[in-house]
């Protein structure tokens, strides 16, 4: 169950766990789709069948169109009779565990955010009164499973990271390009505007920043750093791609991937740079990027907010070619933990018992 499968972390991470699932023996798999959006972004294999509310959801009226998606996830789960459940997405759990009070059914959530992120006083209570009442909680990491631990002392928490795509690899550092590569949507806490004042005060001209992403509706963050780029005449050196469905290339042709977030759950596009051969440097924000960097043996891990550091190992890495190299083959190895064979395979025998 999840609000929609258009693009993000969260929606890919299901959609490929999905398709895992469907390879096992004896298993049926359905995917619910419920907010207003009905967008699917990822392919979903033929197999898994895909529900959406026979309605459209009409904002103006968000109480009785939000009753009336809880009272259809209801019937659509009773309807399915299903063996368990996992639901992905912080609030929209809540109204999950909701639709199903009194249903029998186990169900297994997993929140994709900071994992101490406040939510205001109304719906940090009801996500205290209804995941106790989940069969499990699944933290992406073991800093969140220490916090899930005092917010809601349920006796069920299993630690499980994200499936990383793994993204082939050049045969030769040569073939890469002077790229400084950065993927994530553009939204404040992304702070990419202090990435591209860390990249221009190095000051390499034979090297470029590249960043992959596009706003969320409540922000114009694309309009913001292009205004910024054309103030300091760096138009020629920091290249705003919007959204793509070719990253992958661009993980392939980059030399240093860099991040700059100071909020994850557990950030995939750090897992993709580190299976493509990258070094990253990024902040150690609370949870994620320790999970899949161990520092200056795979990468490196620089205080939060400490744009100084950040500028001298992001320097380092453009400049010293065998440092870049011994760091993408620990990176590499160190990333194979988060395939989708092992991590699906953690998320089945979770959900159901059995492997």
């Amino acid at each position: 169950m999840i609000p929609d499968l258009g693009v993000g972390g969260m929606e890919r991470v299901l959609a490929e766990l999905a398709d895992y699932f469907c390879l096992k023996p004896q298993t049926e798999v359905h995917i619910i789709m419920y907010s207003g959006k009905r967008e699917i972004f990822y392919p979903i294999s033929n197999p898994i069948k895909v529900h959406i509310p026979d309605f459209k959801f009409n904002k103006r009226y968000r109480i009785w169109f939000s009753i009336r998606t809880l009272f259809f996830l209801r019937k659509k789960i009773k309807s399915i009779h299903p063996s368990s459940i996992l639901s992905f997405g912080e609030l929209w759990n809540s109204f999950v565990l909701l639709s199903l009070l009194g249903l029998k059914y186990p169900t297994y959530i997993s929140d994709r955010c900071k994992p101490d992120k406040s939510f205001g006083y109304f719906h940090n209570i009801l996500r205290k009164w209804l995941y106790i009442k989940a069969k499990g909680i699944i933290a992406q990491t073991e800093t969140s499973k220490k916090i899930y631990l005092t917010q809601f002392n349920h006796p069920n928490i299993r630690v499980i990271g994200n499936p990383i795509r793994m993204i082939r690899q050049p045969d030769h550092e040569d073939k890469r390009e002077n790229i400084v590569l950065s993927v994530g949507r553009l939204i404040p806490t992304k702070h990419h505007d202090l990435l591209i004042d860390i990249f221009l005060r190095i000051d390499m001209p034979e090297w470029k920043l590249i960043i992959i992403g596009d706003n969320e509706p409540k922000h114009d963050i694309m309009g913001n750093l292009r205004k910024k780029i054309i103030e300091m005449q760096a138009e020629d050196k920091v290249i705003l791609t919007g959204d793509i469905t070719h990253v992958d290339e661009y993980y392939e042709k980059s030399k240093v991937f860099a991040f700059t977030s100071s909020s994850e759950g557990f950030p995939n596009v750090i897992g993709e740079a580190m299976s493509a051969g990258l070094p990253v440097v990024t902040f150690d924000c609370m949870a994620g990027p320790s999970e899949m960097i161990d520092n200056d043996i795979n990468g490196f891990l620089v205080p939060l907010f400490d744009t100084g550091q950040f500028e001298r190992k992001l320097k380092l890495l453009m400049t010293d070619k065998e440092l870049r190299s011994r760091l993408s083959k620990h990176a590499e190895e160190k990333i194979r933990i988060f395939s989708i064979d092992i991590i699906g395979e953690e998320y089945f025998s979770f959900l159901t018992g059995k492997k």
